[in-house]
């Protein structure tokens, strides 16, 4: 008895399933969040074919980038290039390439930062130097920074007493010298010319400044005396 009871229930059970699929479809079910059960498909990074604004689940992001798909990130959640420098070059395989990286560099004499913004860039570069570059090189760029001074570490050299430019201060940054390691990882590409422009601008430029100055100041007090002579 108990089985038939069961085997009646499942068939009126089966038969309601039926008849209730094969009803009409002018009454369909209520789809919530319909875009994400009929997706526009689109590409990402690339402009999409359909800009949303003829669809009736359009979404605005993309109406107001005229379509475009691949939308700027929010400030802060991943890191950007807003600089819009590629990262110039590929790590030496070999001392030879190295060496040679290293002359190249020594050509150039200007950042590819925009110098509009040269102020806003040396300020940057000041705090990126005091907070990753001073401890061993010192706040003043003598070579006498804290570590040094303890004894822990030597041979730092004194910026004003090298033979560098701006060019060659971002490759040391970018692949290391010496017992120097790449700050490649702790600096973005921006932020190395950033603090090649601070260190350049601060610690060697006003030595090549004085260096010039000099040759001129002793051919006037020259000319000065030798007119004295003269009187």
């Amino acid at each position: 008895m108990k089985n038939n009871i069961l085997k009646i229930t499942a068939i009126f059970g089966l038969t309601s399933v039926l008849l209730n699929s094969c009803g009409p479809k002018d009454n369909p079910p209520l789809v919530y969040f319909p875009d994400m059960y009929f997706p526009t498909a689109y590409d990402p990074l690339m402009k999409a074919q359909d800009a949303y604004s003829d669809h009736e689940n359009e979404i605005p992001a993309f109406v107001a980038n005229n379509g475009a798909t691949g939308l700027t990130p929010v400030e802060g959640t991943v890191p950007q290039n807003k600089d819009g420098i590629v990262s110039e070059e590929t790590l030496p395989k070999n001392v030879d390439e190295y060496n040679a990286g290293y002359d190249a560099s020594k050509t150039v004499t200007v950042s590819p930062l925009n110098p509009k913004n040269l102020e806003k860039d040396l300020a940057r570069g000041k705090i990126l130097f005091d907070h990753t570059c001073a401890a061993c090189h010192g706040t003043g760029g003598d070579g006498q920074g804290p570590i040094v001074q303890s004894g822990a570490y030597a041979g730092v050299p004194n910026y004003a007493d090298r033979d560098i430019t701006i060019g060659s201060i971002h490759y040391v940054l970018t692949n290391g010298r010496n017992a120097m390691g790449s700050y490649a990882g702790q600096l973005n590409v921006g932020d190395r010319w950033r603090v090649a422009l601070y260190v350049y601008n601060t610690f060697k430029a006003p030595t090549l400044a004085k260096a010039d100055a000099a040759p001129a100041a002793t051919a006037a007090a020259t000319d000065e005396k030798t007119n004295a002579n003269k009187k």
